[in-house]
Protein backbone atom coordinates (compact mmCIF):
# COMPACT_ATOMS: atom_id res chain seq x y z
CA UNK A 1 0.00 0.00 0.00
CA UNK A 2 1.04 3.98 -1.02
CA UNK A 3 1.34 6.39 1.52
CA UNK A 4 -0.50 9.04 0.94
CA UNK A 5 2.45 11.41 -0.16
CA UNK A 6 3.26 9.12 -2.78
CA UNK A 7 -0.28 8.57 -3.95
CA UNK A 8 -0.62 12.19 -4.06
CA UNK A 9 3.04 12.65 -6.12
CA UNK A 10 1.90 9.64 -8.73
CA UNK A 11 -1.57 11.41 -8.98
CA UNK A 12 0.08 14.71 -9.75
CA UNK A 13 2.16 13.55 -12.29
CA UNK A 14 -0.75 11.60 -14.39
CA UNK A 15 -2.23 14.46 -14.18
CA UNK A 16 0.14 16.89 -15.30
CA UNK A 17 1.00 14.36 -18.00
CA UNK A 18 -2.56 14.10 -19.28
CA UNK A 19 -3.35 17.67 -19.04
CA UNK A 20 -0.19 19.54 -19.02
CA UNK A 21 1.08 22.03 -16.04
CA UNK A 22 -1.68 24.92 -16.85
CA UNK A 23 -4.51 22.18 -17.01
CA UNK A 24 -3.35 20.40 -13.84
CA UNK A 25 -3.01 24.14 -11.74
CA UNK A 26 -6.77 24.38 -13.20
CA UNK A 27 -7.98 21.43 -12.31
CA UNK A 28 -6.81 21.43 -8.49
CA UNK A 29 -8.55 25.06 -8.36
CA UNK A 30 -11.79 23.80 -9.13
CA UNK A 31 -11.62 22.12 -5.55
CA UNK A 32 -12.45 23.54 -2.14
CA UNK A 33 -12.70 21.87 1.47
CA UNK A 34 -15.14 24.88 2.14
CA UNK A 35 -15.74 25.29 6.11
CA UNK A 36 -18.32 25.49 8.34
CA UNK A 37 -20.94 22.88 9.13
CA UNK A 38 -22.70 22.00 6.43
CA UNK A 39 -25.04 19.56 8.50
CA UNK A 40 -26.53 21.88 10.88
CA UNK A 41 -26.53 24.92 8.09
CA UNK A 42 -28.73 22.95 6.13
CA UNK A 43 -31.67 22.39 8.80
CA UNK A 44 -31.29 26.13 9.64
CA UNK A 45 -34.14 28.06 8.81
CA UNK A 46 -33.86 31.38 7.16
CA UNK A 47 -35.44 34.53 9.73
CA UNK A 48 -37.30 36.43 7.01
CA UNK A 49 -40.24 38.58 7.69
CA UNK A 50 -42.90 38.08 5.30
CA UNK A 51 -42.74 41.97 4.52
CA UNK A 52 -38.68 41.31 4.02
CA UNK A 53 -39.41 38.39 1.64
CA UNK A 54 -42.32 40.47 -0.29
CA UNK A 55 -40.02 43.67 -0.85
CA UNK A 56 -37.10 41.15 -2.16
CA UNK A 57 -39.91 39.68 -4.12
CA UNK A 58 -40.69 43.17 -5.55
CA UNK A 59 -37.36 44.41 -6.20
CA UNK A 60 -37.13 41.14 -8.74
CA UNK A 61 -39.80 42.28 -10.61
Amino acid sequence: MKVLTQVRRIGLSALKKALGAVGTVRFIQQFDSGSGDYTKEKYRQPNFTLDEIDAALKIGK
